[in-house]
């Protein structure tokens, strides 16, 4: 029997395994069907902390591996696809194999919806493709961009993206936002957006350097296709969270991220069982708010296994 499984190995959950390995507690990380989370995805990452020159999003958790490694994780490639927390010992299955330890910390965090376009899995991730303005907006200064959406996400990326590009063109698919009134409004407003309405994205295309150099687009009332030239194209139709497994077990919102106790961002109802990062985080949703998580988590079940007699 374990003493604390870490479900999950991005900055969640190789921040708490940190943690958990320094208080002698010899976490097993199970890390899942994404080794290393979303990050491992991202060419440069200039806003994780203690890296002015910023590092490679690989580098980074391979780092946070090694860390982990070196206090006394161990980690294991197993997905997680059933869990019983009825009983003060918390059941973990992956198939025929099954886990047993006194606390768990979720970290299972979430995967950004893509459109399944041509060019989108080719360009994603360093060469012109991302789902994240906070992280790569920077990247695209003095550059002309597209976000593609039509909610507060979108809207709020591209408002964003103004601090740096020339322009920035919001592509929606209706004739009109279905953001909050007050985020439409600013999206309408600024001068540096323009929107293009009922247009459909078709192809992303690359340019000699194998980067975005334009998208196509189809007009859904008239479907006729045009071109549009832009550096960078922002993928802003939400995320979907790595929480399937938990559905029956911890409360879930109407997006389908885990809900924390009330007054938490880690606990749960379920003693011993504790949350970290993008699973349970749909508001920043950043590299270093997850690590932040992930140490709340270790700590949390440091202290309460502290208090407990199995």
């Amino acid at each position: 029997m374990e003493n604390i499984i870490i479900i999950g190995t991005g900055c969640a959950g190789f921040t708490a395994a940190i943690y958990a390995a320094r208080a002698n507690l010899n976490p097993l990380i199970l890390e899942g069907k994404q080794p290393g989370g979303q990050l491992t995805t991202t060419s440069e990452v200039e806003n994780f902390p203690g890296f002015p020159e910023g590092i490679d999003g690989f580098m980074l958790m391979d780092n946070l591996r090694k860390q982990a490694v070196k206090f006394g994780a161990r980690i294991q490639n197993s997905f997680i696809n059933e869990v019983d927390f009825s009983q003060q010992i918390k059941v973990l299955k992956s198939g025929a194999d099954s886990y047993d330890a006194k606390a768990v910390i979720i970290a299972t965090g979430a995967a950004p919806r893509l459109l399944g376009v041509p060019g989108e899995q080719e360009m994603y991730g360093g060469k012109g493709v991302t789902t994240c303005a906070t992280c790569d907006g920077a990247f695209y200064r003095n550059m002309d961009v597209v976000v593609i959406g039509g909610g507060d996400s979108a809207c709020e990326e591209a408002l964003f993206l103004t601090r740096f590009c020339s322009s920035v063109k919001l592509i929606h698919r209706r004739d009109e936002l279905r953001a909050s009134r007050i985020m439409a409004q600013r999206v309408l407003e600024h001068d540096k957006i323009e929107v293009v309405w009922n247009s459909k994205l078709n192809e992303i295309l690359p340019g000699e350097d194998g980067k975005v150099n334009a998208i196509t687009v189809t007009d859904t009332v008239s479907n006729q296709s045009s071109e549009i030239s832009c550096k960078g194209v922002f993928i802003a139709i939400g995320h979907t969270p790595n929480t399937s497994c938990f559905k029956d077990v911890i409360p879930l919102d109407e997006n389908g991220y885990l809900v924390p106790k009330t007054g938490s961002s880690v606990l749960t109802s379920i003693p011993g069982v504790y949350l970290a990062g993008d699973c349970a985080d749909h508001v920043y949703r950043q590299a270093i708010t997850a690590a932040g998580m992930g140490c709340q988590a270790a700590i949390e079940a440091e202290r309460w296994l502290a208090e407990q007699i199995f």
